[in-house]
C-alpha cells in the first residue's frame, strides 16, 4: 500500500524544523487548513531524525530551490488559455469560476480553520439558505460535522437548499457578507460560481452516515420527489465499489494504507473482500486475511469513519478519471 504521501510530509516536517521558527511560520501561511493540521502533527511526532536523512532532505529542497524559475509571466492567462483550449469555452468558464471563487472566498476561508462546533454555534440562527450557501463552499466532511450538530428540521431545510443550489448569486454573498462580518470576494461578480445541487448533496450525506441521510432524504422527498432520486443516484456507498472494475480496484488500493484497509474491511460483505483479495498480489492478499483474522472487534464508528476515507479516495480517483464507478454505464473503451 501507498506510503509515499507519509513520507513526504514527514521530510516537510523535517525541512521546516531545520529552517528554524520564523521561516517555517511563512511556509505555513500559505499552506490549507488541512495541510497546517498534517504538517503540525508530523512535526509533533518527529522527535529525532537519523542524519543521512536529514542530510537527504535538505539537500533535496537546495537542489529543488536552485531549479526553480519563473514559467510564465502571467499564471492567470496561461491558465485560461490552457483551460480553454483543452475543455472548451464553456466547460473552461465554469472550471475558472470555481477557482477564482476558491482564491477569493476570503471570509469562507477561514471557517475552514474553525472546528465544527465554532462554524455550528455561528449559523444555527442564520437563514437556511445563508447557511447552504456557506456549506456548499466547505469541504464536505467539515459540512456534514457542522450539520450533524444542528436541530433535524434545520439540517433537512438546509440539505434542500443545499441540493437546490445553482450557484452563489452576487446578493447571497452580500448576505455571507453580513454573517461573517467582512466583504466577500466575488460579491460583484455578474455570475455564479457552480457550487450546490444534487451531486454536492450527495457528497455530504455521504459523510454524515445511514442515521442522519434518512430524515434529510425523506424531507427532499416530500417536497421534490425527482431532486430526491437525482440525490440518490450521486450517492456512493461503501458496498459500491463492487461496481469498480478490476483495475480499477488495482489503482484503488495503491493510494489506501494497509491499516485503514483493514478496517474497513471488517464491515465489507463477503463478495467484496474476495473482489479486494484477487486484485493483491497472492502474498499481499494472504497478509491481509491473517490481520483481518488477527484484529479483534473494531468499533462500528471506526469502521464506519475508514470506509468514509475510502469512498473519497474513489470519488476522487472517479473525478479525476483514473477509475469508473458503475462499470462504466454500458459504454466502451478502445
Amino acid at each position: 500500500m501507498a506510503g509515499n504521501d507519509d513520507r513526504g510530509v514527514e521530510d516537510a516536517a523535517i525541512l521546516l524544523m531545520a529552517l528554524g521558527e520564523e521561516s517555517a511560520a511563512e511556509v505555513f501561511k500559505h499552506l490549507t487548513p488541512k495541510e497546517v493540521q498534517r504538517l503540525g502533527e508530523a512535526i509533533t511526532r518527529t522527535r529525532t531524525v537519523a542524519r543521512d536523512r536529514f542530510e537527504a532532505v535538505v539537500q533535496r529542497f537546495s537542489d529543488l530551490a536552485q531549479a526553480e524559475h519563473m514559467l510564465v509571466p502571467d499564471n492567470n492567462a496561461y491558465v485560461k488559455t490552457v483551460l480553454r483550449r483543452a475543455l472548451g469555452e464553456e466547460k473552461a468558464e465554469l472550471l475558472l469560476d470555481r477557482i477564482v471563487q476558491s482564491t477569493e472566498a476570503g471570509g469562507i476561508e477561514s471557517l475552514k480553520w474553525m472546528d465544527a462546533k465554532t462554524v455550528g454555534e455561528l449559523l444555527r440562527n442564520e437563514h437556511p439558505q445563508i447557511v447552504a450557501a456557506i456549506l456548499a463552499h466547505l469541504e464536505t466532511d467539515q459540512a456534514s460535522a457542522v450539520l450533524k450538530l444542528l436541530p433535524e428540521r434545520q439540517r433537512n431545510e438546509i440539505m434542500l437548499r443545499v441540493a437546490t443550489l445553482d450557484g452563489i448569486q452576487p446578493s447571497a454573498l452580500k448576505d455571507l457578507n453580513e454573517v461573517l462580518g467582512r466583504v466577500l470576494a466575488g460579491g460583484e461578480r455578474a455570475r455564479g460560481a457552480g457550487l450546490g445541487g444534487a451531486k454536492t448533496t450527495a457528497e455530504i450525506l455521504n459523510q454524515m452516515g445511514n442515521a442522519f441521510e434518512a430524515p434529510v432524504l425523506e424531507f427532499i422527498r416530500e417536497t421534490d420527489g425527482e431532486l430526491a432520486q437525482k440525490i440518490m443516484d450521486n450517492m456512493f456507498t461503501f458496498d459500491d465499489l463492487l461496481t469498480i472494475d478490476d483495475r480499477g480496484i488495482q489503482i484503488l488500493l495503491k493510494e489506501v494504507q494497509s491499516e485503514s484497509l483493514v478496517i474497513a474491511l471488517k464491515g465489507a460483505s463477503p463478495e467484496l473482500r474476495e473482489k479486494i483479495f484477487r486484485n493483491m498480489s497472492t502474498r499481499a492478499a494472504e497478509t491481509l486475511r491473517e490481520d483481518l483474522e488477527a484484529r479483534g472487534p473494531v468499533r462500528l464508528a471506526d469502521v464506519e469513519n475508514e470506509q468514509k476515507e475510502l469512498i473519497k479516495v474513489a470519488r476522487r480517483l472517479a473525478d479525476e478519471g483514473e477509475i469508473m464507478i458503475g462499470g462504466g454505464g454500458g459504454d466502451q473503451f478502445l
